[in-house]
């Protein structure tokens, strides 16, 4: 097991940027995960670290080492990839050995390392199939299995759970945790699934368009989001976005008024007059008829069980276009299209974004 550490980490094709000054260091033993929207370089980071493509600029390390020149088969990493890549020609047995033999181990660590591994993952009784014969589920195991077994310093896994039915992809997930658990090895797992980030990783890494966002815990990240992007990518359903003008005292959403707190209107002095981005995630917005509250309309009522999903309109008012809200209420609650709801946000959760730049101003 080893630390991975990227400084100043820039990928260019031609003119085109695919990542820019990756720095970052994932801590020995820790699973770090890579998240954000397609093409924002997340399997780029990936596919480098393996050594699979080289960094126009930076510094990469595993362990204490400079990897920069080492070619992939040297770095001592094992990747995971989406598709899976099992030898159809294999038994699972074969395909969990195939790296040790490759590295020359002898026949009695190779069978006891299968073994191990196989116990490990629950495919002891699939050890004489081939691929054709495991469901898609069983062939992850194996294709996880495989890099374990080699036992590498850093594990690196691209989208693994992306070809799984969302059960299997829900229970392999935990699996996966379990078992990060028990190996203990440095993990950098990259996915654009924003549970599966929040659920598994140590740290995230928030990445847009080739440049890292933000880093943190999930939890940090999800409660204080660095801008605009990162709040709204992390959370389901995603944060609530309202364009409002701020008029010194409060904020008007298509020509509604919402008194501000003191403590907003520090922050924002003197803003009189700019437009401002306020969020508001669903579960901090109650319908009630007390206090500040805006008056949306029901457009999609969408029952849920334990809770309703309700999608509201702020209606259209003078240059600004009605407004779109994702609200949580009580399963009991009864809504119908059409209806007119008085809609309260919470301003100790509220969230105020530079309109132009995303940069979030509040809280600070």
């Amino acid at each position: 097991m080893a630390k991975v550490q990227l400084w100043g980490i820039t990928q260019r094709y031609d003119s085109a940027i695919a990542i820019e000054d990756i720095t970052f260091e994932v801590p020995d033993g820790e699973f770090w995960v890579l998240v954000g929207p397609s093409g924002c370089g997340k399997s780029t980071i990936l596919r480098t670290i393996a050594g699979l493509e080289t960094a126009t600029s930076g510094d990469l390390y595993i362990g204490d080492r400079l990897v920069n020149q080492i070619p992939a088969r040297q770095r001592d990493v094992a990747m995971v990839f989406q598709n899976y890549a099992l030898y159809p020609h294999m038994s699972v047995a074969e395909n969990l050995a195939f790296g040790l033999q490759m590295r020359k181990a002898d026949p009695k660590t190779i069978r006891e390392r299968v073994e191990t591994v196989a116990r490990m993952l629950n495919i002891e009784h699939l050890l004489e199939r081939k691929p054709r014969q495991l469901s898609g589920g069983q062939q992850q195991r194996v294709a996880l299995g495989r890099a374990i077994a080699r036992q590498p310093q850093v594990f690196l896994l691209d989208e693994p759970l992306s070809n799984l039915d969302a059960q299997l992809r829900d229970d392999t997930r935990v699996e996966l945790k379990q078992l990060h658990q028990q190996v203990g090895i440095t993990t950098i797992y990259v996915t654009h699934d924003q549970v599966e980030a929040m659920t598994l990783a140590d740290q995230i890494v928030v990445l847009n368009q080739g440049r890292i966002q933000q880093i943190g815990t999930p939890q940090t990240i999800y409660s204080y989001p660095a801008n605009r992007m990162v709040a709204t990518f992390l959370g389901n359903p995603p944060m609530n976005i309202l364009q409002a003008i701020y008029d010194g005292s409060a904020f008007q959403v298509n020509g509604q008024i919402l008194s501000c707190p003191e403590s907003i209107r520090t922050c924002l002095q003197p803003s009189q007059g700019q437009r401002f981005d306020l969020g508001i995630r669903p579960e901090h917005m109650a319908i009630g008829s007390e206090g500040s509250f805006l008056s949306v309309e029901a457009i999609v009522v969408e029952p849920l069980g334990r809770e309703t999903l309700v999608r509201a309109v702020v209606p259209e008012q003078g240059n600004f276009r009605q407004q779109v809200l994702n609200i949580q209420v009580e399963a009991g609650r009864q809504i119908h299209l059409g209806d007119r709801l008085p809609l309260q946000l919470s301003f100790e959760h509220l969230f105020v974004f530079n309109s132009a730049t995303g940069e979030t101003l509040y809280p600070s």
